[in-house]
């Protein structure tokens, strides 16, 4: 009788510690009470200041068209090469002095700028030495695309590109085929980099307050960790179909070796 309550025991002990709970599976909860309402969320992130390696893609328009053409890459008329092909071979990539190489215009610095300031930079120099005020020059300055590396617990691991000139931590995860059932959406952990060097941060996708967080939004180069849940080194399983089959089977297994030794 001892034993059989002891088996019980170690049966229920096993089932409850191999669930997942719904609460770490579930992204943006809000409160207990479940109600329509306007969830305050900051409004945008601060504009991103460029980095190196971040890639640029610079477009001139003017009405000199053929001045316009030294600045603009030749590239583009290749299409047989895939977009992200063509950004590397067309694109400006920051140097490690912080720096872009132009046709004419040279090394220009660029580092802890935003696109926008680099915009008006290139067009004050653009202005200055090769156009008149007539020539109703159009700068275009985009980053290449948010490239981002994700991975640990996640459907398509390794590195994305979204073209967009911003997209949230969701938008990224989507893009990668949605966090798998083992991994921890309570404590995803963002490696990002900085002008000094790399830090770590982490954020709850699983509360509603992980919008406000100033790592929701994604941003170049950024790497993603999604560590697994502590019921994937169990190896019991993660629904509860699967635990009730994996411990039936531990069960049926350790009864029949009694019952064999009994016998014996």
């Amino acid at each position: 009788m001892k034993f059989s309550n002891l088996l019980y025991c170690f049966v229920l002990i096993i089932g409850l510690s191999s669930c997942i709970p719904i609460k770490r599976i579930t992204y943006l909860q809000e409160s207990e009470n479940k109600q329509d309402s306007l969830v305050a969320v900051r409004k945008k992130q601060e504009p991103y200041r460029l980095q190196i390696n971040d890639l640029l893609s610079i477009r001139v328009k003017a009405l000199d068209q053929e001045t316009v053409g030294i600045f603009n890459p030749i590239g583009e008329s290749n299409f047989n090469a895939s977009r992200e092909e063509r950004l590397y071979y067309d694109g400006f990539v920051v140097d490690i002095r912080g720096n872009i190489r132009m046709p004419s215009l040279g090394e220009i610095p660029v580092l802890g700028l935003t696109v926008e300031e680099v915009r008006q930079d290139l067009e004050r120099r653009l202005l200055e030495d090769f156009f008149k005020e007539e020539a109703n020059i159009f700068v275009t300055v985009k980053l290449s695309g948010i490239r981002y590396t994700i991975n640990g617990e996640i459907g398509k691991p390794g590195s994305n590109i979204i073209y967009r000139d911003e997209a949230t931590i969701m938008e990224a995860i989507a893009n990668s085929g949605d966090i798998l059932i083992t991994g921890d959406k309570t404590d995803v952990i963002i490696i990002r980099q900085y002008p000094l060097g790399q830090k770590v941060h982490h954020i709850d996708l699983t509360t509603i307050d992980a919008m406000n967080s100033p790592y929701y939004y994604v941003q170049p180069n950024d790497l993603i960790l999604i560590n697994p849940l502590p019921q994937k080194s169990v190896g019991i399983g993660t629904t509860g179909i699967q635990s009730f089959t994996t411990i039936l089977s531990i069960v049926t297994a350790l009864t029949t070796t009694i019952l064999l030794f009994i016998r014996l």
